[in-house]
């Protein structure tokens, strides 16, 4: 089982990454890092090269918008707009530029779909049911048109949420699929939940969906309304039950709150324990 992080400074800051791991008291073996359209048209070759050099399995979570604003409403970024080839340029460069950088790579597409915060949701910006899944396979068809076999495609919802598309309208099936993913986070506060109340749901519906493995492409927890360390006890007892889920991802930042492992002394020695279990590759 792959045992993976995403870092403030990104896959080249070996300072930020080297602190991650020593305080997980393990390497990493997978590594998540963020590229949208606007921001980066060629693939990061070389960000990719310093993943690899440490032993890791790159996983880009690549994201068909501009995110300076943050809006959901950018309809050049519609799914529609994807799918009839409007951004075919981009995809194909990121797809020559993949295949000639020959080295294995995850590539979780347009992730969170059934949610509403992202131009590619159906939800927003002018998308339709269906549009979606024909959107993914337009994006998959461009690379293996250009013969590109390096890659693992990791389809990658949110959590189950009430009024939301289901999962399988969303499936491009599993010929265009590799791994399924899925993002969750225990929010805390007066909405704390458990491993299990934050995946339980979405976990079985997944094995309804496929048989395809799991990769937790996103989680991590807050401090504030439980204790964070216990949370991540039940995350590795949670994922110990489960042999479909093959790689996770935590999220080490700082941001809608204090995602990291160092948040408390507490909930650092509890990670450390958990991904000490011999089922964590280290990279």
């Amino acid at each position: 089982m792959l045992f993976g992080v995403a870092t403030e400074g990104g896959p080249t800051d070996t300072a930020g990454l080297a602190a991650f791991e020593s305080h997980a008291g393990k390497k990493v073996s997978l590594y998540g890092d963020y590229r949208s359209f606007y921001y980066d048209p060629n693939f990061p070759t070389a960000a990719a090269d310093a993943v690899r050099s440490r032993g890791e399995m790159p996983m880009i979570t690549w994201e068909p918008w501009d995110p300076r604003s943050g809006s959901a409403s950018q309809p050049a970024y519609s799914l529609a707009a994807i799918a009839s080839g409007a951004h075919d340029a981009l995809i194909s460069r990121w797809a020559s530029q993949v295949k000639a950088w020959g080295q294995p790579l995850w590539l979780r597409f347009a992730h969170e779909m059934n949610g509403d915060w992202y131009p590619w949701a159906e939800k927003v910006n002018g998308n339709r049911p269906g549009d979606y899944v024909a959107a993914w396979r337009h994006v998959h068809d461009v690379f293996q048109r250009a013969g590109v076999t390096n890659v693992t495609w990791v389809w990658s919802p949110n959590v189950l949420m009430p009024n939301t598309p289901s999962l399988a309208s969303l499936y491009p099936g599993d010929a265009y699929v590799d791994r399924l993913g899925v993002d969750g986070y225990n929010w805390g506060g007066a909405s704390w939940q458990s491993f299990d109340s934050v995946f339980g749901a979405t976990l079985a519906e997944l094995h309804r969906l496929s048989s395809k493995p799991i990769v937790i492409g996103e989680t991590a927890s807050s401090e504030v309304g439980g204790s964070k360390a216990q949370w991540i006890q039940q995350f590795f007892a949670g994922m110990a039950k489960d042999p479909s889920i093959k790689a996770f991802v935590w999220f080490n930042l700082k941001k809608e709150a204090d995602w990291r492992i160092e948040s408390s002394a507490a909930a650092q020695q509890a990670f450390s324990v958990g991904v000490a279990d011999s089922r964590y590759r280290a990279g």
